[in-house]
Order: structure tokens, then C-alpha cells, then sequence
């Protein structure tokens, strides 16, 4: 997809679909946070969200020598995450701590093996202008992210249904997006 819409768009898709569970843990333990230390821990957690931008990035220059259609077969990473999610869909979730700025940090990092495995595909397909959008469209959908976990947090019944039905659209999203990657790089083309 190479017009400047087109990429928002994908950009877009890639970065909510992959940022669902990482939206929603973190308004968890901001529910349980100290509102005083709000920014502090949104900081950090945009932070880690930086740092998987800058992985996927990193990985995707080191791809470069490699041509892009194969590049497409890393849509078996969101697949299998899909297939993950789906055996996991009724187990118990996770319980959340209230913890400081380095634990959301972590949380997001440790969260985003499916962010940077659909995020390498997507930034290596567009080139370098198309990859700098990318990135804006993610910063962009980071900000909107933080202030809306920061709202939700206030509200412990969107916390409960985001948990319950968030959990049962995760394997469709991950499908999708396998299905973008192998579009965005042209695998079959």
C-alpha cells in the first residue's frame, strides 16, 4: 500500500491490534496507581513503547538484504500468536500489581514480542518515508493510548469488559494482521 491514507491506515490497524493487551494492562495498574504518579508511569510506558519501535525498526534494517516478499512470511509469527491466544481464551487472567515506572517499563516491553513481530514486516515493506509515517502514526496512536488508559483507569467496569471481550477478539485481530503483512509485502505478488 503505498498512498500516504493507505499507510496511516495500516499503521494504524498494526499498532491498535497489536496494543490491545498492553492498553488494557496498563489502565489495570494504573486503576491502581496514585494518580500523582500518573505521568511518571505514562512516561515509562511510552518509553517502552519507543523501545519496541526502535527493535522493530532495528530488525527490519538488518532484513534488508533479504527480499521483501520473503519478508512476508513473518506472518506466521501473529498467526501463531492468534492460535496462542485462542487456546488461552478461557484460562484465568493474570492478575495485576500496582507497581512504579520501571515495572510498567518492563510490562510493556515484556508484552510487545507481538508489537515488534508484526512491526518488522510493516516498517520494513514501506520504505524509508512510509516507515518515518509509520512511526508518527504510532506516536501518534501512543498518545491517544496513554490518555485513554489514563480515563478508563477511573472506571473499573471498562477495565472488566475490555478483559472479557478484548480477550475473544485478539486471535481475529492477529489473523488479520498475518493476512497484512503477507499484502504489505507482496509474498504472493
Amino acid at each position: 500500500m503505498h498512498t500516504i491514507i493507505g499507510v496511516i491506515v495500516v499503521g494504524s490497524f498494526a499498532f491498535v491490534g497489536t496494543m490491545i493487551d498492553n492498553f488494557f494492562a496498563f489502565a489495570a495498574q494504573l486503576a491502581l496507581t496514585d494518580q500523582k504518579r500518573f505521568q511518571r508511569v505514562s512516561n515509562a510506558h511510552a518509553l517502552g513503547v519507543f523501545s519496541l519501535i526502535v527493535i522493530a525498526a532495528g530488525i527490519g534494517t538488518l532484513l534488508t538484504s533479504i527480499p521483501l516478499r520473503w519478508v512476508g512470511v513473518l506472518c506466521v509469527a501473529p498467526w501463531a500468536l492468534g492460535v496462542h491466544a485462542w487456546r488461552q481464551r478461557n484460562a484465568p487472567l493474570s492478575e495485576q500489581f500496582r507497581r512504579g515506572a520501571l515495572t510498567t517499563f518492563t510490562l510493556c516491553v515484556a508484552l510487545g514480542g507481538d508489537n515488534i513481530a508484526v512491526w518488522i514486516p510493516l516498517l520494513r515493506a514501506n520504505g524509508r518515508w512510509h516507515e518515518l509515517l509509520v512511526v508518527i502514526v504510532f506516536a501518534m496512536w501512543e498518545v491517544l493510548f496513554i490518555l485513554g488508559a489514563q480515563k478508563v483507569a477511573t472506571h473499573p467496569r471498562v477495565i472488566a469488559l475490555g478483559t472479557k471481550y478484548g480477550r475473544a477478539s485478539i486471535p481475529w485481530i492477529y489473523a488479520a494482521l498475518g493476512v497484512l503483512i503477507l499484502v504489505e509485502c507482496g509474498t504472493f505478488s
